[in-house]
C-alpha cells in the first residue's frame, strides 16, 4: 500500500479528484494519510476532514524563519512516513531538504505543457494568463516529479486541452483541471502505487 501526504494551498480540487479515484477504484493500493496546507483557510483541509483524514497546517505566520520553517515543514510531512508526496496546488516552494529526503518521491501538477508555461512566476491563473496573452491553441497539464529546480523535474504524464475562443484564463483554468488535471494526477500516482514508474537518467520510464 503506498502511503501519500497530499500538501495543498486553497480549494482543494485536485485533493478531492485523488479522494475520489480512491473511492471509485481508478487509483489502486494506495491511500491519503494525511494533507498538510501552509494555509489555515484552506478549504482543502475541510475536505480532508470530513473523509476522516488527518489536516494539519505549517503557516510562516507561526514559523517566519525562512529555515525553520523548512524544517518544521519537513518534519510534519515524516510525521506520516509517506511514501509518496503529492503536491495538488501547493503554492509551497518546496525546500530542498524536503526533494532530498525523498528524491523522485514527490510529484507536482503543473497547469500548462511542461516546458512551455512554466516555472518562476507560473502558478494559478498567471500560467492561463500567459496562455492566453501568447495566443496558443493548445495547453494542457503536467505532472512531473519534483527536483531542486521549479517545475523542472522529470515529466511522468501530460494532456492536452484545447484552447477557445473567448475563453477568459478563469474558464481555461476550470476546462483544464476537469479535461486533464483531474485525470492525469490520479493516473500517476496509480502507475506509481503500482510499481510502474522509474526514473532512468533522468527520464520517466512507464512500464505495462
Amino acid at each position: 500500500m503506498l502511503n501519500m501526504v497530499v500538501m495543498v494551498s486553497g480549494g482543494g480540487t485536485n485533493l478531492q479528484a485523488i479522494m475520489d479515484a480512491i473511492d471509485n477504484g481508478t487509483i489502486t493500493n494506495a491511500c491519503i494519510k494525511a494533507v498538510i496546507s501552509n494555509n489555515k483557510n484552506a478549504y482543502a483541509l475541510t475536505r480532508a476532514a470530513n473523509k476522516g483524514i488527518a489536516a494539519e497546517c505549517v503557516t510562516r505566520a507561526d514559523v517566519p524563519d525562512r529555515a525553520e520553517y523548512d524544517r518544521v515543514l519537513l518534519e510534519t510531512v515524516q510525521k506520516y512516513q509517506p511514501d509518496l508526496v503529492v503536491l495538488a496546488g501547493c503554492l509551497v516552494v518546496i525546500p530542498k531538504i524536503m526533494v532530498d529526503a525523498f528524491p523522485n518521491r514527490i510529484i507536482n501538477i503543473h497547469p500548462a505543457l511542461i516546458p512551455s508555461f512554466c516555472g518562476t512566476g507560473y502558478y494559478g491563473l498567471k500560467v492561463h494568463e500567459g496562455v492566453l496573452s501568447r495566443g496558443v491553441k493548445v495547453t494542457g497539464a503536467t505532472v512531473h516529479f519534483v527536483d531542486d529546480g521549479t517545475d523542472t523535474g522529470p515529466i511522468i504524464l501530460q494532456k492536452a486541452v484545447e484552447v477557445k475562443q473567448g475563453d477568459t484564463p478563469e474558464v481555461l483554468q476550470r476546462r483544464v483541471m476537469e479535461e486533464a488535471e483531474w485525470i492525469i494526477m490520479p493516473k500517476a500516482i496509480d502507475l506509481i502505487a503500482n510499481n510502474k514508474i522509474s526514473v532512468v537518467d533522468g527520464l520517466v520510464r512507464i512500464s505495462e
